[in-house]
C-alpha cells in the first residue's frame, strides 16, 4: 500500500525494478565514480517509486552493513553523479530524482528472529 491506502501500480513496481537492476549494476561495475565510497559493496535492496514516478526511494545496504550510515550520506551527496550516470542506462521521460535510504529490514528481521529463538528456549 502506498500513501493514504493506494496501492501501487504495476507501474510503479516495474519502473522500480528496471531503477533498482540499472543502480545494482553502476554500483557493481563503479561506473558512478564517487569519491572515498567503494560502490562496489552496496546492496541496493529495493526501489519504491512515487505515483507520479518523479522520485525513487532507494532503499542500499553496504556490504556487511559497515560504516552504512557514511555511505548513505556519501550517495545522498552525490546523487546528481548516480543520476547522471543511470541516464545513460534507462530510457524515462523524466528521470526520476534518487533518495537514498538505509535499509533497516535486515536489522529487524534479526531482531525478530532473535526474539522467536529466546521464546523457544
Amino acid at each position: 500500500m502506498g500513501k493514504l491506502g493506494k496501492p501501487v501500480t504495476q507501474r510503479q513496481l516495474r519502473v522500480g525494478e528496471m531503477i533498482k537492476q540499472a543502480l545494482s549494476m553502476i554500483f557493481l561495475k563503479d561506473e558512478a565514480k564517487l569519491p572515498n565510497v567503494q560502490t562496489k559493496g552496496i546492496t541496493v535492496t529495493e526501489v519504491r517509486m512515487s505515483p507520479d514516478l518523479k522520485t525513487a526511494k532507494t532503499f542500499v545496504l553496504p556490504l556487511g552493513g559497515i560504516n552504512s550510515d557514511e555511505t548513505v550520506e556519501s550517495l545522498k551527496e552525490f546523487s546528481f553523479v548516480i543520476r547522471k550516470t543511470l541516464s545513460k542506462k534507462i530510457n524515462m521521460k523524466f528521470l526520476p530524482k534518487l533518495l537514498f535510504v538505509k535499509d533497516e529490514s535486515f536489522d529487524y528481521a534479526e531482531k525478530i528472529e532473535n526474539l522467536i529463538k529466546q521464546t523457544n528456549k
